[in-house]
């Protein structure tokens, strides 16, 4: 069984928890192996001293469905304390927010991709909590999809936005404390941070080897199987096919009424795949893209989770659409995300070259060999930050 940093300091608190005002960081994944909420738990630990929430996106519960759909500030009525909203008019907290607290914790449940705004809320808290002159606390969890491989091209500067501020591949095989402790000195924000690690996880877990369980970060995340092949499938919100949405399997889910599954089927044998069984499914969604229509598509079912690489089977998913369906292909246009200008495709991949190989058809092996070296330098220096052994 792996015990989170909320755990361990569950078992062992502080002695700052009982002389600071303390902030709370928090979603509804932030629970610990007793499904017992993190906010509960501090407000147990702190007593009064714990003085104000933040959420991210999606809000403290979950309970905003989709992209783009902000939270307003509010009040937590059991305890009596303000939420604050960073996922609305501001998504770094304000000088006024930081006045409220001595020590902000963060009990985040990282997805270990790059497009996802939770891990950059955590970097705007470490850079106000910086200029503030406060502490932060960031207790780890596992990255579920395990802390050994890292996969795809670094993002670019030009193409940074609220799903990828800095330069890390789309598969980063980081944890939350890890990718603190790197932004932290890689990014310059001069935090005072300590990062309260898990105990019992190696690198080569999957959720599904740590014992815990799990709880939907955000709610198109509903497993750990979704949390997978997102970092290939959340792509497709920069295009025409439905990623899933409107249905119970998001991500894992993909197709178009254009699609014939036969000709889609047989054009992704040719790029031998690895881990992974791609099954016929027919499906409408009930929300988003193609709303009521009839989609036609796969489901991905992953067979091999070490074999399994998610970014290199949805960039084979893409030029193959592409090649079939020129014609109903179509990339999103924006806004996504905050960007009114760029294409939401090239803000996700991080390059806008991704997306023009595609289109050309250049080999995937050509276009995995142009980032390769970039992934070899980000390698080294993530070695730096680490936490935890490969066994």
């Amino acid at each position: 069984m792996v015990h989170t940093g909320l755990q361990q300091i569950k078992s062992n608190p502080p002695g700052f928890l009982k002389k600071n005002r303390i902030g709370l960081l928090v979603n509804p994944a932030s629970v610990d192996a007793g499904l017992v909420h993190s906010r509960r738990i501090f407000s147990e630990l702190c007593g009064r001293n714990l003085t104000a929430l933040f959420a991210p996106q999606h809000g403290i519960f979950g309970e905003k469905q989709d992209n783009m759909v902000e939270s307003q500030d509010s009040v937590d009525h059991e305890l009596g304390i303000t939420v604050f909203s960073l996922y609305s008019n501001t998504r770094k907290p304000t000088h006024r927010m930081m006045d409220e607290i001595d020590i902000l914790v963060i009990d985040l449940q990282n997805v270990g991709t790059r497009v996802y705004t939770f891990i950059y809320t955590m970097a705007y808290c470490l850079q106000a909590a910086g200029e503030a002159g406060k502490k932060v606390v960031v207790l780890d969890r596992p990255n579920p999809i395990g802390g050994l491989e890292v996969e795809g091209n670094l993002l670019k500067p030009e193409f940074a936005s609220f799903v990828g501020m800095f330069p890390l591949p789309m598969r980063h095989g980081m944890t939350i404390g890890e990718l603190a402790r790197f932004f932290n000195q890689e990014m310059g924000m001069g935090c005072d941070l300590t990062v309260i690690p898990m105990q019992g996880w190696r690198r080569g877990d999957f959720f599904q080897d740590t014992g815990l369980p799990w709880v939907i970060p955000s709610p198109n995340l509903p497993t750990p199987d979704t949390a997978l092949v997102y970092p290939g499938q959340v792509l497709l919100e920069g295009t025409s096919l439905s990623e899933g949405r409107g249905t119970t399997r998001p991500f894992e889910l993909f197709g178009a009424p254009y699609i014939d599954v036969h000709d889609l089927g047989r054009r992704l044998q040719a790029y031998a795949l690895t881990g992974l069984i791609f099954r016929e499914h027919h499906f409408t969604p009930t929300f988003q893209k193609w709303q009521g229509e009839m989609c036609h598509g796969f489901q991905i079912h992953v067979t091999d989770r070490s074999a399994f690489r998610p970014y290199r089977t949805t960039l084979a998913i893409l030029q193959s659409v592409i090649s079939l369906y020129p014609g109903e292909f179509q990339w999103r246009q924006p806004p996504y995300e905050y960007e009114e200008k760029r294409l939401p495709i090239d803000i996700l991949t991080g390059d806008d070259a991704i997306r023009m190989d595609l289109e050309g058809m250049k080999p995937l092996a050509e276009i995995e060999e142009g980032w390769q070296q970039d992934l070899d330098s980000f390698k080294d220096r993530r070695g730096r930050y680490l936490l935890y052994a490969e066994s």
